[in-house]
């Protein structure tokens, strides 16, 4: 009679997350897939809004090369410092923890327009290259300044569940492994990169979600020639006035999305099996 009771009152405890989920999330959500298969003028049903994404598809298929690129360099700039701090003494690692946190507690579009300041054809490093005496150099507005406005704005989010995962390797291992005659690079190759897999794949996710799917960073640092579908979608909205086919690409790039968030969680679950057993 006491556990029923307790567990009535632990469901009444997530009502608030509950009701949190139901307006914030399901209900938009429902939204937008309505609005992706009616048509704009009749709201009859339709299929040409998830036709017309099709158009798009070099748009789509650039997104997804620009969020690769940064994703991939976001991970290997970010594993040697995660491993670096996963090394060093608890005090030491809590100050560098928070140093790495400290500019996402600037707001965004800060930290994006101060790329801008620095790359633009006036900016401070042209500035300084033409008081050297050479020529200025075509820092923005290519595909080169997105991916590096992606890097600095999402590289946290690859450096802090890879440290997450390495401090927690046990280092009864590495030591085994060096007994056996291990060298410095076997170890690592053979103990300390296969379990922080799943360090790596929370990682990935965390950064080609939000990278796939940003807007304002490349409408700042790219051209006309590095738009992505966030910039479309948002286009749709505001500019173009078409909601529906705004809605059908928001549903797709929301699909790709949950491909990827799935494809990673069943890639963790089975490493986290072959790590148990």
């Amino acid at each position: 009679m006491k556990n029923s009771t307790f567990s009535r009152k632990r469901r009444w405890l997530s009502a608030p997350y509950v009701i949190w989920m139901l307006l914030f999330t399901i209900i938009p959500l429902c939204i937008v897939i309505y609005y992706a298969f009616t048509d704009s003028v009749t709201g009859a049903f339709t299929l040409s809004n998830i036709g017309g994404i099709l158009d798009y598809a070099t748009i789509f298929l650039r997104s997804i090369w620009l969020s690769v690129a940064a994703t991939l360099i976001c991970l290997v700039v970010g594993y040697p410092v995660a491993y670096a701090i996963s090394q060093m003494k608890p005090n030491m690692q809590r100050l560098l923890q928070l140093l790495i946190m400290l500019p996402m507690c600037m707001s965004f579009l800060l930290r994006t327009l101060a790329w801008v300041a620095l790359l633009e054809d006036t900016g401070i490093l042209n500035n300084v290259i033409t008081a050297l005496g050479l020529s200025p150099l075509p820092l923005i507005r290519n595909s080169g300044a997105v991916i590096l406005g992606m890097v600095y704005n999402y590289l946290p989010y690859m450096i802090l569940p890879l440290y997450s995962a390495i401090s927690k390797i046990n280092p009864r291992l590495i030591e085994a492994a060096e007994d056996l005659g291990c060298n410095k690079t076997r170890t690592f190759t053979k103990v300390i990169l296969p379990l922080s897999i799943p360090g790596i794949l929370s990682g990935i996710t965390m950064v080609f979600v939000p990278a796939v799917s940003t807007f304002y960073i490349s409408q700042k640092l790219g051209s006309p020639g590095t738009v992505m579908v966030g910039d479309i979608i948002e286009s749709q909205f505001k500019g173009a006035y078409n909601p529906n086919l705004g809605a059908a690409m928001s549903l797709i790039l929301m699909i790709l999305i949950f491909l990827c968030i799935g494809v990673t969680n069943k890639v963790t679950a089975n490493d986290s099996e072959e790590v148990a057993n």
